[in-house]
């Protein structure tokens, strides 16, 4: 997961705005609060939240870990069945691994934590302070444990399973050993995610060899019982058999890209996770076909937006490992961009804009345009620091920035419209006029684009998250406080409740990572992105 903790947007937020609402919704999908409309799920839920490390426990049941989701789940692999096993903020996993007395160690990479638990007893933290904790696993001959560091930090690392002794560094600065296996000879064999190698590692004197390179990038090995090496590539979606003796690759399986972790069954059955697809994939190496075990439309939808598509709607949906186009009417999946992919410029997105010519995605704090015909990359621009981007109706950017809105132009030359806006959380123009959530602030306030003239427009909103105008000139944002879609009018300031029982907030908190979506179709519909189930959910008017 590359520069997985630059992905998200750190800010600093009040206590305000970081107000608990219940994680559990009392009814399935959006209650109807205004009358004449009607409420229909355009994109079925999924499993997970991004889906990550894999491991078998001595019983044959598949674990999985979830970053964003900060889970570790159980996954029936004859039928893709899903049950949560630790959930949120302990459950956070990036890999995890059976110790032979049957503890699970996991390591919490966003949280620089070690955590491991026997059973169903208590959550122990047995290693702390290590930023970029990744890669997890133990050595059969002696029970030793061993964790690699990766984007947050880089290096390799000795740790106590009790957690009574303090880690130990073997190696630093080898680039970025992500999920790795330990041979029969004692040598750690696993891939470097940056210089695109698998290598064979002694953590006993941390001598290192390169066994094999020329990967996409390497994600995760694994040895079956044979004694075969297998390697996940992520940006080019192969599993590839490395012969460790003579470095030899050999492409088993062509999968999709976007892959993170793999795990081998004690029948040598070969699990693959997918972290754009939400899924698990069992792997056939003798015939290189695959079968889904647990798959999902979307991965984790955050930001929305619309456009026309002929005589339906468009949206486009940021959706943390993947840039994806909707079908409107059908409610089709598919990709434009995924993460990690060869070549792919996004990286983790969390926002997107449209008009008829564009899609603008926001990444990282930069934003990438691509063109809504061919839905292929134009340019990017870099360092603006964005969290929300629009196209104004000149091709100049203007851009969320902090508490402030920046306009771009062509030759990335910027200049300041206004400031002390608060937290942003959704832009939304118009004409001259252009609208802004404060989510901290709880309220809307409308900025003159020539002159940055404020004015507030509603007050007293409970976190408001992002912002849409409808074709009658209201403005439409979402109560994340009390998880209600409400339109304002912007002469009076009044509110009205359109829905209330909205499926988000997966953390219950409401968190600027972790934005919620809304858009409004030329159609005149609504769609809402749902963070707790993965689905989007469309509102239109009878």
């Amino acid at each position: 997961m590359k520069r997985w903790l630059a992905g998200f947007i750190s800010l600093a937020l009040s206590a305000a705005a970081l107000a608990q609402v219940s994680r559990q919704v009392s009814q399935p999908g959006p209650q109807i609060k205004a009358p004449g409309y009607k409420v229909e799920q355009l994109v079925k839920p999924s499993a997970f939240h991004g889906v990550h490390g894999l491991t078998f426990d001595a019983n044959g049941n598949l674990y999985a870990g979830s970053v964003v989701g900060e889970s570790i789940y159980r996954v029936d692999i004859a039928t893709g069945k899903t049950e949560t096993v630790v959930g949120p903020p302990e459950g956070m996993a990036d890999d995890l691994v059976f110790m032979p007395d049957g503890t699970l160690v996991w390591t919490s990479i966003n949280q620089s934590v070690v955590r491991a638990r026997k059973g169903n007893g208590p959550i122990r933290v047995i290693g702390d302070k290590l930023p970029g904790a990744n890669s997890i696993n133990y050595r059969k001959s002696d029970g030793r444990l061993y964790m690699g560091q990766v984007f947050a930090g880089d290096g390799l690392w000795e740790l106590d399973p009790t957690g009574a002794k303090p880690p130990r560094n073997i190696l630093k600065d080898i680039g970025g050993l992500n999920g790795f296996e330990i041979g029969s000879d004692g040598w750690i064999y696993g891939p470097l995610w940056f210089k695109k190698q698998v290598v064979k590692i002694n953590p006993d004197t941390g001598e290192l060899k390169v066994i094999a390179d020329g990967f996409g990038t390497p994600a995760a090995a694994n040895f079956d019982s044979k004694g075969n090496l297998y390697v996940d590539d992520t940006a080019r979606g192969e599993l590839v058999r490395v012969d460790v003796k003579t470095g030899t690759k050999t492409v088993v399986a062509k999968l999709k890209t976007s892959l993170d972790n793999l795990a081998i069954d004690s029948h040598d059955r070969i699990f693959v996770s997918n972290m754009a697809d939400n899924g698990i994939q069992e792997v056939n190496v003798q015939t290189g076909k695959s079968r889904q075990v647990v798959k999902g439309s979307l991965a984790i939808p955050v930001g929305l937006a619309a456009a026309a598509d002929g005589n339906h709607d468009r949206i486009y949906v940021a959706d943390i490992f993947a840039i994806r186009a909707v079908d409107g009417n059908t409610g089709q999946v598919t990709d434009i961009e995924r993460s990690h992919a060869a070549g792919a410029h996004i990286e983790y997105p969390i926002g997107v804009s449209a008009n008829d010519k564009h899609v603008l995605v926001i990444s990282g704090g930069e934003v990438q345009e691509f063109g809504r015909s061919d839905q292929k990359f134009i340019k990017e621009w870099k360092g603006v620091g964005a969290s929300g981007a629009v196209e104004l109706d000149n091709g100049d950017l203007l851009v969320v920035q902090g508490t402030a809105l920046i306009r771009v132009d062509s030759k990335g030359d910027k200049k300041q419209i206004a400031k002390d806006l608060g937290q942003i959380q959704g832009v939304a123009v118009k004409g001259n006029d252009v609208y802004v959530a404060d989510l901290v602030g709880g309220q809307i306030v409308r900025v003159k684009l020539d002159s940055g003239e404020k004015k507030t427009i509603a007050t007293g909103l409970k976190l408001p998250m992002n912002i849409a105008l409808t074709s009658e000139g209201r403005i439409l944002t979402i109560e994340f406080g009390k998880r209600v879609l409400v339109s304002v009018d912007p002469q009076s300031g009044s509110v009205a409740d359109l829905a209330s029982n909205l499926p988000i907030g997966l953390h219950g908190v409401a968190r600027p990572d972790l934005p919620v979506g809304l858009a409004i179709g030329p159609s005149g519909a609504i769609y809402i992105a749902s963070d707790i189930e993965n689905s989007i959910y469309k509102l239109t008017k009878q």
